[in-house]
């Protein structure tokens, strides 16, 4: 099999390889050997299958062979041991082997595979669920040498160790790209992303040369400037401030600044057409309504900033009972706002109409992201568990110093394995099946997204992870399996410290690298070798494991 887009080359190789890219990015579309489904997921999986296997050469795609892929991570040995498998198939393999493999891949709850075809796809839309059992059989077809010299597997590398799952991720960077903040898609399935810094720079807490806004393709490809990214408008440095509607990127920065762009990176408006640009401290989230409205929160002011229909003329200041550097922002589909406080473990809900009607939820301390279900309940992800001692930050902290103390306070808190942070699940009648939260495999969660089963993806800021589970009312998993059940922990040399994780049309799952290297982002005086790492560096990708999403995400999370 190979998945060749609209303008196939003259030439095509279809092999092992091509077989397990073009499955692996087009997962979600597979149904026997048959591929259907939304045109802009089929276009992007088609996009992608490229990056890692060359469809004209049947060999290893360019993206796959840069030093970020090809050395930092698993996915070249993982692609060649799952290629190397769909040989042992069709040649040293037995009956009773063939038979183990296609049960092996057979997916949860559904129909034992017919072809290598059908095992791969089972296998790429749950790569974690047999990775132990998997590997034996590679191991049993291809076994190691005693001396502990190269397998006769027909693809190298191959994997030496039994993986955790057999995921394909790859990492893209470039264009601007350093310390991604909140991820968003537009209508086409392009990425943006405003950089808390400048690439290049020694920028961290204490010093700080903030960076502008990204655009990235659904295939990975940087559209954005280099160094600078989009800037404008007299922003500098963004955090979580990332918003795409149907017509507008909206940004916000760390020094009080809002950036509005069209779709081609250029500024959609002045400074001086706000009319509260005076008024505005260090700002954070912005959610965007299906009617056109745009929130924006302030997170050292404890005030929110609204724009009916998102014209920036009509800007005004929104007071609120409860905000307590609010973070985070969702707006449901009965036009009620949903505001995360960093600073405290409140969520707070609000009629758009009404802000005086404010109701608090409470959930872990310093609330940060916050996501809303097809069913319009709420998911929110903080950073510490309720009976986790939180750092002391004063009011109108400035935000990135409120990043360094609440670091700081991690670095002397988390130790001998010690772990904290929960997401927490609230119910669109606003009641809470666990007030608690869940806690499993959770270390200072940051981001929080649904996919199209109402899935829940965490990004695991302290562990360096990528969280999946179980949502509300979900279908597809093992009998017994509870909302707020880890469903499994993705790992890649790829993923540093990150702040959001994103799902496109075509269920691949987007991480956002914020930092990367801790002393280099909060030192007083960092070692000069490493003073750029600050930083992230880059974002990673994981192919087809996720239900798609339609995009630009407004309001709960939809099927394409």
């Amino acid at each position: 099999m190979s998945v060749l887009g609209t303008e196939p080359p003259d030439k095509v190789v279809v092999n092992e390889l091509t077989t397990v890219a073009s499955v692996f990015t087009s997962a979600r579309f597979i149904n026997g050997t048959a591929l259907s489904g939304n045109k802009l997921g089929l276009r992007i999986a088609a996009g992608n299958a490229p990056n890692l296997v060359d469809p004209v050469t049947g060999t290893w795609g360019k993206v796959l062979l840069d030093p970020l892929n090809s050395t930092q991570t698993t996915t070249l040995a993982k692609l060649n041991t799952l290629g190397s498998l769909i040989t042992a198939f069709g040649t040293v393999a037995d009956d009773t082997w063939r038979a183990n493999f296609l049960k092996t891949a057979t997916p949860t709850g559904g129909a034992t595979p017919k072809n290598t075809l059908e095992a791969m796809a089972g296998i790429a839309r749950t790569p974690w669920v047999a990775s132990k059992d998997l590997y034996a059989l590679f191991d049993q077809a291809y076994p190691q040498p005693k001396d502990g010299s190269r397998r006769s597997a027909p693809f190298v590398p191959y994997l030496a160790l039994v993986p955790s799952d057999f995921a394909l991720s790859l990492n893209f960077a470039g264009g601007g790209m350093f310390a991604n903040g909140k991820f968003m898609f537009d209508v086409d399935g392009n990425l943006w992303s405003g950089q808390n810094w400048m690439p290049g720079s020694q920028s961290g807490t204490i010093r700080s040369i903030g960076g502008g806004v990204i655009k990235v393709t659904p295939n990975g490809t940087i559209l954005s400037p280099p160094i600078t990214g989009f800037d404008g408008m007299g922003t500098d440095g963004i955090g979580w401030g990332t918003a795409v509607g149907l017509d507008k990127v909206w940004t916000t920065s760390f020094n009080g600044k809002i950036l509005v762009l069209d779709f081609d990176g250029k500024p959609a408006g002045k400074e001086s057409d706000i009319p509260v640009a005076d008024q505005l401290g260090g700002l954070q989230g912005i959610g965007v309504a299906n009617n056109g409205d745009i929130w924006i929160a302030d997170a050292t002011k404890n005030q929110l900033v609204y724009f009916p229909k998102g014209e920036l003329k009509d800007g005004r200041i929104v007071n609120v009972e409860g905000m307590k550097s609010p973070f985070g922002v969702a707006i449901d589909a009965q036009n009620r706002v949903w505001v995360s406080n960093a600073q405290s473990d409140t969520v707070v809900r609000f009629p758009a109409d009404d802000p005086s009607k404010a109701e608090t939820y409470r959930a872990g301390i310093a609330v940060r992201g916050i996501a809303l279900d097809s069913k319009g309940n709420l998911w929110t992800a903080s950073n510490f568990s309720l009976d986790f001692p939180p750092p002391k930050i004063p009011d109108g902290t400035p935000i990135l110093l409120q990043f360094k103390l609440a670091v700081e306070h991690l670095q002397k808190t988390l130790v001998d394995g010690k772990t904290t942070g929960v997401v927490n699940l609230i119910l669109a009648d606003g009641t809470q099946p666990e007030p608690k939260g869940f806690e499993d495999e959770i270390n200072v969660p940051w981001g929080i997204n649904i996919d199209g089963n109402d899935d829940v993806w965490v990004a695991g800021f302290w562990a360096r992870n990528v969280v999946l589970m179980a949502g509300h009312d979900t279908k597809g998993h093992p009998a017994g399996t509870k909302p707020g059940d880890v469903i499994h922990v993705f790992e890649s040399g790829g993923i540093q410290i990150n702040t959001d994780v994103q799902i496109d049309p075509a269920g691949n799952v987007w991480s956002a690298n914020n930092w990367n290297n801790v002393e280099a982002a909060i030192a007083d005086d960092p070692a000069r070798a490493t003073s750029t790492w600050g930083g992230g560096s880059g974002l990673t990708v994981f192919y087809g494991v996720a239900e798609p999403v339609k995009t630009p995400l407004v309001g709960p999370v939809q099927r394409p």
